[in-house]
């Protein structure tokens, strides 16, 4: 990029008929270089501005700069504090995995197993697997964090197909990665004997995919972290992945299934915005109590904007408004609502599917019941 031309002139001449006149003496200060990745919060100051003092971790970085130096990790994350301290940077760094939890269970532990898969398509009757990622690891009930070693498995596998361009581009999975690829059936097998719950973001649609390819997944309780925690009303601009670990502070190659597994095992173990349990912990409560899904039968159309406004979707495929609830108490809770706000005087009766965690998000039904309003 070209710089912007500065003139020497930046003062008007004085009258001195007997001398000839004289340009005003630029101003040098000199550049100080800062790493690429850190860009400020607000614009610079402009030429005529105050001269402000450097702030000390800059003029210690300097002579780094000028001399081609690759300061350590220790100066960097000292710099990095600073630049956070002046109150107009944010600095995000890269997410490490940790593949050892620090601290034991104070006493009961869940078993999990965090997947993200990388796949041909969305349509899970045509499209196939290309990677398979799972992190198994222990979760202290009492505290809602992990302990302990995490066991990794990260898998291709060849969809007898080309992949993609689409899924090349966001993946960077290329035909010659996967080629006479197959994943491993029996590490598969092995890391999910004796698992209480697996958890994906966005199980509705991982779990599909992996069911088809491993029976053994049909068998196990599920939950989501994208459905089942309500990030919007704890206060996150967007329910996303890659969203949630920037606003813990941390950056990572998204949309490889074994670092996503690393990045929502590490979201998760922090306190939720609320601060009341880990994203974890609420996650071991969701899998164990059966949500549901409800249909408002026959719901007068006048209502569809309450509906809406309500959280309802609209089924085409059924031409019929539905919702899900998290709890018997939700349950209850929207039947009122909906004989008071819909219904009215009349005689209604909606459908109710219950879902316990090893259907839902399947593409299994659950029990059906009619409610009478």
């Amino acid at each position: 990029m070209n710089k912007p031309h500065v003139a020497l002139d930046l003062f008007p001449e004085l009258p001195a008929p007997a001398e000839k006149p004289k340009r005003a003496k630029r101003l040098v200060t000199p550049k100080v270089e800062q790493p690429a990745a850190v860009q400020p919060a607000l614009d610079m100051p402009s030429s005529n501005a105050a001269p402000q003092s450097t702030p000390a971790i800059l003029q210690h970085a300097a002579p780094h700069a000028r001399a081609k130096v690759v300061p350590d990790a220790a100066f960097l994350e000292a710099m990095a504090q600073e630049l956070e301290a002046q109150g107009d940077f944010r600095v995000l760094r890269r997410l490490k995995p940790l593949l050892t939890w620090p601290g034991t269970a104070s006493g009961a532990i869940t078993r999990v197993v965090v997947l993200d898969t990388e796949t041909t398509g969305l349509d899970q009757s045509r499209e196939q697997i290309i990677e398979l990622a799972l992190l198994r690891v222990d979760i202290d009930n009492a505290s809602g964090l992990p302990v302990g070693d995490v066991q990794v498995y990260d898998g291709l596998e060849d969809p007898g197909r080309s992949i993609p361009p689409e899924v090349v581009a966001l993946t960077g999975i290329r035909d010659a990665d996967v080629k006479g690829q197959v994943l491993d059936a029996a590490r598969v097998a092995e890391l999910l004997t004796g698992v209480d719950l697996v958890i994906a973001h966005n199980a509705g649609f991982d779990r599909p995919f992996v069911e088809k390819r491993f029976a053994q997944f049909a068998e196990l309780n599920w939950a989501c972290s994208f459905a089942d925690i309500d990030w919007k009303a704890l206060g996150r601009g967007s329910a996303k992945l890659e969203s949630l670990a920037q606003a813990n502070g941390w950056f990572y190659d998204a949309h490889r299934a074994e670092m996503d597994c690393h990045a929502l095992l590490a979201v998760l173990a922090r306190r939720l915005p609320d601060e009341s349990h880990t994203g974890l912990a609420h996650l071991l409560q969701a899998g164990s109590q059966p949500s549901y899904t409800l249909q408002a039968t026959q719901a007068p159309f006048e209502a569809k904007d309450k509906l809406k406004g309500r959280g309802y979707r609209w089924n085409a495929e059924q031409r019929v408004w539905q919702t899900r609830l998290g709890s018997d108490a939700q349950r209850t809770a929207e039947c009122d609502w909906l004989r008071q706000e819909v219904y009215g005087q009349r005689h209604a009766t909606v459908q109710i599917e219950a879902q316990d965690g090893r259907v839902r998000y399947s593409s299994r039904a659950g029990l059906l019941t009619q409610q009478p309003l």
